[in-house]
């Protein structure tokens, strides 16, 4: 089957959720809109004519980091551009997926069209031919303390010269096989273009982007799982209905929503006076959750279209920067895992309230009546496991110190540590949501509760894989299946189409990739 690939424009612009969702997935391939390609010409041109006079640039004809004062004369440029970049290739570990080195290579062309780089028209369009080609360089993901890419974006840049790994059509091979069988050359970099493929924090933005879509996914079906749980424990919806008055913007999103999603089910009401807070403030803590997220994904989408090189070009003059420390963005997406942990706590508390037997007279540990079975007791521990690790990756770690290459580098954010720290938040929180929901069915089949709306979408999905619990059995495989399925494209695509939330879903492209 031939997938239809589609070209996207850059321009420089910020880039947004919907057009990374497509390149990363390789449905669309990126070309560089003319008006900008001027700028990179112009920007090159200042460039061109620093180095001409004599005037020593950063990374491209002097030495970097510790050597920064080391001059390299003309005859000495083409070996130590090529040995720069291959110098870089230190990246260890598992390789990073497809999609994130796609959009790391996006990204870098999508900076560099500012015209701020200073780079060569050539390099730019060398990106736009791998990505044409769909040449995507294995980019392993331990190598970067998140001030400039260099051990990840080295990789790629590795590539570009025949060096390193690539994979072409499905197969992992050789850098130099990959480019031959795709009909691509190794490229020699000209001065300042060896500096510009390595010293930017592209393929941390591509992964946090990636990760922020994918905890957007994530936190949608969390959110309706508590909804499955506040139907299954009757729980009153007045909290819900008066954050619309007396909460935030997203609050009273959310407690709309909560409100709303469940038309058509004659909703079972058991409070007297109040319920737990596990359920009074659903819409609290996802409000709150849903903010911290949209705001960590305007910074991360604002980096997509910011140059973080050094040198940059500006006002006709080659400007040593400091922008090369992605801090925004790291700060947020921590902000945004605090929040994770929040909601974990949240779907915790609604899952031991399930197994406690205290709401509508459900028996301990959900065991059928009359069964002689031990029922749910247990697999709470996995609902306590899950939390704990989302809470143990909710704490900062941008400001650890770090001094490097002489004391010239003495800033770092870890901003690809703090993705793969985001990463196994979501996926936790991915199991946590088929946990609840597992429990919350079996609590309906017990009360004979038969839900509609998204509660009754969940609870169809649940009984696809895991049948009315009656005698004990292993639950492991249930809910994983129960995990992969409510986390998939097409079951996103009917939640959004039954109860949508605009706001979050078209920022982030949640869904099918269309």
């Amino acid at each position: 089957m031939t997938i239809a690939v589609t070209p996207v424009t850059f321009d420089g612009k910020p880039l947004s959720f919907a057009t990374m969702a497509r390149v990363g997935s390789g449905l669309a391939v990126p070309l560089a809109d003319p008006k900008a390609m001027e700028r990179v010409v112009a920007a090159r041109a200042v460039m061109e004519e620093r180095i001409a006079h004599g005037a020593p640039v950063y990374g491209a004809t002097t030495g970097v980091g510790a050597m920064k004062d080391i001059e390299w004369s003309p005859e000495d440029l083409e070996t130590y551009n090529m040995g720069l970049v291959r110098a870089h290739h230190f990246g260890t570990g598992a390789p990073f997926p497809n999609s994130v080195v796609r959009n790391a290579m996006a990204i870098r062309v999508n900076t560099a069209l500012t015209g701020r780089v200073g780079c060569s028209p050539e390099l730019v369009d060398t990106y736009l031919r791998l990505l044409s080609a769909d040449v995507v360089p294995v980019v392993r993901r331990t190598g970067s303390i998140g001030c400039a890419d260099i051990g990840l974006m080295g990789q790629i840049g590795a590539v570009l010269t025949g060096a390193g790994e690539a994979i072409y059509q499905g197969r992992r091979l050789s850098a130099e096989a990959a480019l031959a069988e795709a009909g691509l050359k190794p490229v020699q970099f000209a001065p300042r273009d060896s500096l510009a493929s390595i010293s930017i924090n592209a393929v941390g933005y591509a992964a946090a982007a990636g990760a922020m879509r994918a905890a957007a996914s994530a936190m949608r079906v969390a959110l309706a799982t508590a909804l499955m749980t506040g139907g299954a424990l009757g729980a009153s919806r007045e909290p819900w209905k008066a954050v619309a008055h007396v909460g935030t913007e997203r609050e009273a999103l959310i407690g709309t929503w909560l409100v709303d999603a469940v038309a058509g089910w004659e909703w079972p009401v058991a409070t007297h006076v109040q319920d737990p807070l596990s359920l009074r403030m659903i819409p609290q803590v996802f409000g709150t959750a849903f903010e911290a997220m949209l705001v960590s994904g305007r910074t991360i989408l604002a980096a997509t279209g910011r140059t973080d090189d050094n040198p940059v070009v500006a006002g006709g003059e080659v400007l040593t920067s400091g922008g090369s420390l992605p801090l925004d963005v790291t700060v947020f997406l921590q902000t945004a895992q605090l929040a994770l942990a929040h909601a974990a706590r949240n779907s915790f508390n609604r899952c031991v309230l399930l197994g406690n037997g205290v709401r509508r007279d459900l028996p301990i540990n959900l065991v059928a009546p009359g069964a002689i079975a031990t029922g749910f007791g247990p697999i709470i521990k996995l609902a306590g496991e899950l939390f704990a690790r989302v809470h143990s990756m909710s704490t900062p770690i941008s400001a650890q110190a770090m001094v490097v290459a002489a004391g010239i580098e003495d800033e770092a954010a870890f901003l690809p540590l703090v993705v793969e720290r985001f990463e196994r938040q979501v996926r936790a929180l991915r199991r946590m949501a088929a946990l609840e929901a597992l429990l919350s069915a079996q609590a309906m089949d017990i009360l004979g509760d038969r839900p509609a709306g998204v509660p009754g979408m969940i609870y169809e999905i649940v009984r696809g894989h895991a049948e009315f619990y009656r005698l004990d059995r292993p639950l492991s495989a249930e809910v994983e299946a129960i995990e992969s399925d409510l986390g998939s494209d097409e079951t996103i695509g009917k939640l959004i189409s039954q109860a949508p939330l605009p706001q979050l879903d078209d920022f982030f492209a949640l869904g099918p990739i269309a």
